[in-house]
């Protein structure tokens, strides 16, 4: 599992971090990735998640919707994720 820094305070946040993993079985690969948000007085609260089989990602700029827990799909929130596979 990698995890990327906490960003505060930001309306519309900006990680701008890279992450390699390596595969030894792609084809039963999936990327899981979830979003927390982070709160000063309080707990991190579910943000969102999706998960994407590997096989199936295209290089380059992409956006990725989230879901929730019940994995129903967020109308208006995307990440917005570039995908290199080498």
């Amino acid at each position: 599992m990698k995890k990327t820094r906490t960003i505060e305070d930001q309306w519309v946040p900006v990680w701008d971090e890279e992450f390699t993993f390596p595969l030894t079985v792609p084809e039963l690969a999936l990327l899981r990735v979830e979003v927390q948000e982070y709160d000063m007085s309080e707990k991190h609260d579910f943000g969102g998640q999706t998960c994407l089989p590997v096989m199936e990602l295209k290089q380059g700029i992409r956006a990725v919707p989230l879901h929730d827990r019940k994995g129903n799909r967020y109308k208006s929130v995307r990440l917005l994720m570039r995908f290199e596979l080498i």
